[in-house]
């Protein structure tokens, strides 16, 4: 145990891994020693941002809690707080149930969070060290977004940046909004001074999140900027790469595409969760859009974005769920033929639209054949999509080494949750440059290649 050091345990996607960043910069502000996901916490501080999203994810957050709390009782560690989803959601349930916590807080209340340790630890004027956590394979690549990247990690050259906060949207199933309220856009100004200042510190590379992103700029400009927000980041100097993620299907800013094309630093890939196709499911969803018009996006995608790499996520078993409605959502993924998809099964959510008016009436078993199913289908789309980049040569970013590997990504996939490139160690490459890689063989989740 390291008396003084305070670290932070981040759990859920890479919204989380911001905002844990965040907090760490506050800490160092006051002159604490603070590690944002080290190997091993050391620390005699332990703070625990939370994921409340789904089941899944509620489930890891609370055996974390427990982990520590256990570890506490034990002597590992002196202090310990936890902060983020679960808590905003389930406060006094969490306060209730495993007191051993020194104190929650919610999603945002990082000053009194940072108040509060810095009464117990006080300002050490220590500089912070540098910790790393890998993800867990999942079914659609080598990571999961659990183990996204940060400033603390080990791999400095990508960076995640949260242009906005919170959802307007109400999609019945859906959680978010509940904990993190209404949508906040940050001013372009601010957004493009942190990325000139990330690029200072030798950043090349930009994941711009968002719980939604297409609405980006109607609350402070009257109408949606993602368009112009990532024209003008493209025209910083030094920045060799933009990827987009979780832009939502309904009043899709479709000047996007023209900047997606004409500006050859920002990634031909955009992460567009659709969640279903058949038009009755949607309704029921509250998603606002239908068949037709999630086709036509996609096919607008397709024609205007030559070569794009579309990720999506889809969902099963949502309450009404019939076997008709459930193969039209196999046929669509047949003929869209997504790079990247992933996929998951309904679970009810507490104080959601869906949780307060539908019947969870799908089985457990059948949710579970039908995203099986799905994703064998899905498997076999990827498996052909991969193949096909034998013998092409891709630009690829050094992100580490692994075993007798260089571990690489072409512009085609984001760090930590979809398919790698595999160099051997012999090619002697650095980490955080770029190469132009052969492609020499392919499987379902990775691309073996060498220095052209």
């Amino acid at each position: 145990m390291k008396k003084n050091r305070i670290d932070i345990v981040t759990l859920g996607c890479s919204k989380n891994l911001v905002d844990s960043e965040t907090l760490q910069r506050m800490f160092l502000k006051e002159g604490m020693d603070c590690c944002v996901d080290a190997e091993q916490t050391e620390g005699s501080t332990v703070v625990i941002n939370t994921c409340g999203f789904i089941g899944d994810a509620k489930e890891e957050s609370i055996n974390t809690i427990l982990q520590y709390a256990e570890a506490k009782q034990q002597g590992e560690i002196e202090r310990l707080y936890v902060m983020g989803c679960l808590s905003e959601r389930y406060l006094s349930d969490l306060q209730k149930e495993i007191p051993e916590v020194d104190k929650y807080y919610g999603k945002f209340d990082w000053a009194g969070l940072v108040e509060e340790v810095k009464g117990v630890e006080g300002g050490s004027k220590k500089g912070s060290k540098k910790g790393s956590k890998k993800g867990s394979k999942n079914g659609s690549g080598r990571g999961s977004e659990n183990g996204s990247e940060g400033g603390s990690r080990k791999k400095p050259h990508y960076k995640y940046i949260k242009i906005s906060e919170g959802c307007d949207r109400h999609c019945a199933y859906c959680a978010i909004p509940l904990m993190t309220g209404r949508h906040k856009s940050r001013s372009i100004e601010d957004i493009l001074d942190e990325i000139r200042a990330y690029v200072k510190e030798g950043v090349k590379e930009f994941q711009i999140i968002a719980q939604e992103l297409t609405f980006y700029g109607v609350d402070l400009y009257g109408k949606r900027m993602l368009p112009e927000l990532i024209e003008q980041m493209a025209d910083i100097e030094g920045v060799e790469w933009i990827r987009l993620h979780y832009a939502y299907p309904n009043d899709f800013p479709m000047d996007l595409m023209r900047v997606m094309r004409e500006k050859p630093n920002v990634c031909k890939y955009l992460d567009i969760a659709l969640q279903h196709i058949s038009t009755s499911v949607l309704d029921r969803m509250k998603r606002n859009t239908t068949k037709e018009e999630v086709m036509q996006l996609v096919e607008r995608l397709r024609k205007e974005v030559p070569g794009i790499t579309l990720r999506t996520t889809l969902m099963v078993g949502f309450p009404g769920e019939t076997e008709e409605e459930f193969q039209e959502l196999v046929d669509f993924t047949k003929w869209a033929r997504f790079e990247r998809m992933g996929a998951f099964a309904y679970s009810e959510e507490d104080g959601t639209y869906s949780a307060q008016h539908y019947k969870d009436d799908v089985p457990e078993d059948v949710k579970q054949m039908r995203l099986d199913k799905l994703m064998r289908v899905q498997q076999r789309i990827s498996a052909e999509i991969m193949e096909q980049h034998i013998g092409k040569t891709c630009k690829t970013i050094i992100d580490r080494t692994e075993g007798d590997w260089y571990i690489g990504r072409t512009e085609a996939s984001s760090p930590e949750i979809d398919p790698e490139v595999l160099i051997p160690l012999s090619e002697n490459l650095q980490v955080g440059e770029f190469y132009n890689i052969h492609i020499t063989d392919a499987t379902e989740f990775d691309l073996y290649g060498e220095v052209e």
